[in-house]
Formats: structure tokens, C-alpha cells, sequence
């Protein structure tokens, strides 16, 4: 019977469940903080240090913007993608967005339609939290059954805890690479890392606090299916929760799947070695890298979006025209003329036009191919964007259980 090999009991311990051909360990937890305490030293308090500094940086760029939910909108949608491919989905953010205007995407649309859901699930969570629910088991249900709805695993206990045996890897329990606690212990061991969250039973730094949460949930398992992908979205509403962003602008799935071998490693490795300061590192580098890569990218849009205005208004006529429909590309990244028309109030006609222009200045192309039911994308926008999420994860990543 394949067993966790285990090395050290600080993140918890396996205790075998059955004998015999169908036999199998699951791994149990224990709760936070790791005891012994965590070894928190110069170089690791160096990079605490710097990931605090880097997410200052990007929430505070967000005050220079003359609109940050423009960039909430594609900067949450590009999360969703890169978290949804961790789990080896192949949608792109180009897939979702056309997608999201009833445009049949490249790949399945089951793909797409989980990575919508991410999105919803982030806003959901969101707005919990704005109106009063605190970071609890209670809004994680209730994020997770928006993020099932309606997608594949959908029918798998959406919004509950898992009243049956869940398994990493392999065909079963027995041969599986990980297999977290029975289900009569998931919802214990959740309330103890909720206790956790809330400063039970000691205050914990934010980003450290996110790294061993993050962490716990995974070997939890708590649901049937979406752990992956909640998993990471709680680093994002405790972050937010915790004052630290104000809006969930960090991509941090970006370096997850970058370097998704590692990722799983390093978790692995909390179990069987108790290796909660190599954890620790992965994340706190993880934090920083994309806080800085979001900053910059916040940057080139702007001076990208600043840029292609000055061209517009150097149209002439219909420059104004095109200059509204410039900024709900803005907005959206994908637009059809019809729809940007009824939202400017303008007729159908001098928004094509404009968009004809936009398309002539190499801003916004069409992507259909038709004649009626058109819909173009902002191109340049859209590759900015599109960094980093365009090489897929092989599908072996299997299923987001």
C-alpha cells in the first residue's frame, strides 16, 4: 500500500484507515501555527519584508489611475485564467472574454466556463466581505458553490464540505500521491483553521498568515472539487480581508503555474518534512515577483492607453466618436458595435465607423471574420494581458479536486 513517506510530524501525521488490497493512509492535519514555531530569520524577514513592500507598490499605483475598476476587470479575469490552467484547463483570457460575449472560444467551453466562474466567485467574495462577513467557512461555502455553478464538478456537494473520501493522483485512496483527511474530519479540521484566520490562537503577519493558509486548505481538501482553485483565491479575500490590497489585483496563480512543479513540491514537503519555512520562501518570492510584474504591467497600460488617445484625437473628425468607443474598449478589452452603441447613447452607424478607424490604426481588430455580428478586441491591451497565460499547463495536471 503506497505510503506518504513522512519524515517529521509538524504539519500532522498519517494514520493508516484500512488494511488489505483497498487499504489506504490519509494524512490528518495539525493546526496552525506549525509547532515548533516558525524559524522566521534575517534572510527570511528580508523577503517578508519585500513582498509587503511590493504589494504597498501596486495598491498604491492603483490611487495614481483615473479608474482602477478598469483594470480590475481584466487584471481578476487574467487570475481566473492562470488559476484555471493550473488545473489543465486550455482557455485563454482571450477565450473567457469572448466567451463572456457569447463568442464561441478555441476550446471547450466547459474550459471557459470555469474560468467565468473564478471571476464570479472573486466578486462574490468581494462583496462578502464589503458587507460585513468576515473571512470564515461560512463565505468560503458560499464562494465555492458561485464558483461550481453550473461547471464540471458542478454537481459534486457545491457550497459543502465533503461527505466522502477525496484522493491526489492515482485511481484510488491506495494509489493515490496524497490523500487528505477522512471527510468526518474536514469540517474540524476547517474550523480550527478559521480559528486560525481570526488570530486564534495567536496574531499571525498577513502574508505569513496567507502562505499557511493557503497551505492547510490544500491538505484539508475540504470539498469535493475546486479545492485548487479556492485555495488560491483565499490568499486574495485575505489579503483584502487584512487591509493589505483594496481590490484583487494580484495574479498570483501567474507564478504558481510558472513554476507548478515546484508549487506542488513545496507542499508536498510541508507534509512529509514539516518544511514550512521553504513554503514559506516559495510564497513570500511568489508575492513579490507578481506584485512587481503587476505594477509595471499597470504602467505599460497606462502609458499604452495614454499613447493611443493622443492618435484618436488626432482623427479629426469622428475623433470624439472614437474616442468613446476607445474608452469602453478600455473598459471591457472585447466590444461589439451594437452593444458600445446602446451604452454611449449614439446610433449604429457612427460607432462602426469608429471602430473601422480604430481598426485602421492597428488599436482594435475584429476577430470574428463576419459581417454582422461583429466584435473587435483592444490588440495591443489584449497582449499586454495575455503575458504569461498563453503557454498552457499540460493537461495531466488532471482534475482541480
Amino acid at each position: 500500500m503506497p505510503q506518504l513517506k513522512q519524515t517529521s510530524h509538524r504539519a500532522g501525521r498519517v494514520v493508516e484507515q484500512q488494511s488489505g488490497p483497498d487499504g489506504f493512509a490519509a494524512f490528518f492535519p495539525a493546526p496552525l501555527p506549525p509547532d515548533p514555531p516558525l524559524a522566521i530569520d534575517a534572510e527570511l524577514q528580508a523577503r517578508l519584508d519585500r513582498a509587503n513592500q511590493a504589494l504597498g507598490r501596486l495598491d498604491g499605483v492603483t490611487l495614481l489611475l483615473p479608474d482602477p475598476e478598469i483594470f480590475l476587470y481584466s487584471y481578476v479575469r487574467k487570475e481566473a485564467v492562470l488559476s484555471s490552467q493550473i488545473e489543465g484547463t486550455q482557455s485563454s483570457l482571450s477565450d473567457l472574454l469572448l466567451f463572456e460575449h457569447d463568442v464561441a472560444p478555441s476550446v471547450p467551453s466547459g474550459d471557459a466556463q470555469e474560468a467565468s466562474n473564478y471571476v464570479a466567485a472573486t466578486y462574490r467574495g468581494v462583496e462578502l466581505l464589503r458587507g460585513g462577513l468576515p473571512l470564515s467557512n461560512r463565505l468560503l461555502k458560499q464562494v465555492h458553490d458561485t464558483l461550481m455553478d453550473g461547471a464540471r464538478g458542478g454537481e459534486r456537494q457545491p457550497g459543502e464540505f465533503r461527505r466522502s473520501q477525496n484522493w491526489l493522483g492515482g485511481t484510488r485512496p491506495g494509489t493515490a500521491r496524497f490523500v487528505p483527511p477522512p471527510w468526518q474530519e474536514a469540517e474540524a479540521a476547517m474550523g480550527k483553521l478559521e480559528r486560525f484566520l481570526h488570530g486564534d490562537p495567536v496574531q499571525t503577519p498577513t502574508l505569513v498568515k496567507a502562505a499557511l493558509a493557503h497551505a492547510q486548505f490544500e491538505t484539508i481538501h475540504p470539498f469535493l472539487d475546486g479545492n485548487g482553485r479556492l485555495g488560491r483565491l483565499l490568499v486574495t479575500l485575505l489579503l483584502i480581508a487584512e487591509g493589505v490590497i483594496d481590490r484583487p489585483l494580484l495574479y498570483l496563480s501567474l507564478y504558481l503555474k510558472q513554476h507548478r512543479d515546484v508549487y506542488y513540491d513545496r507542499l508536498q514537503r510541508v507534509r512529509t518534512e514539516g518544511a514550512w519555512e521553504d513554503w514559506l520562501v516559495f510564497f513570500l518570492d511568489g508575492v513579490t515577483e507578481v506584485a512587481q510584474s503587476t505594477t509595471e504591467t499597470t504602467r505599460r497600460l497606462v502609458s499604452l492607453i495614454e499613447a493611443d488617445r493622443r492618435r484618436i484625437h488626432a482623427l479629426g473628425r469622428g475623433a470624439a466618436t472614437a474616442a468613446r468607443v476607445h474608452d469602453e474598449l478600455t473598459a471591457g478589452v472585447v466590444g461589439r458595435p451594437a452593444d458600445v452603441a446602446a451604452r454611449i447613447g449614439r446610433s449604429e452607424p457612427p460607432v462602426y465607423q469608429a471602430f473601422a478607424r480604430l481598426e485602421e490604426l492597428g488599436i482594435a481588430r475584429e476577430v470574428t471574420g463576419r459581417r454582422r455580428g461583429r466584435v473587435y478586441v483592444y490588440d495591443s491591451y489584449l497582449s499586454l494581458l495575455n503575458e504569461g497565460t498563453t503557454t498552457p499547463v499540460p493537461a495531466s495536471a488532471g482534475p482541480d479536486l
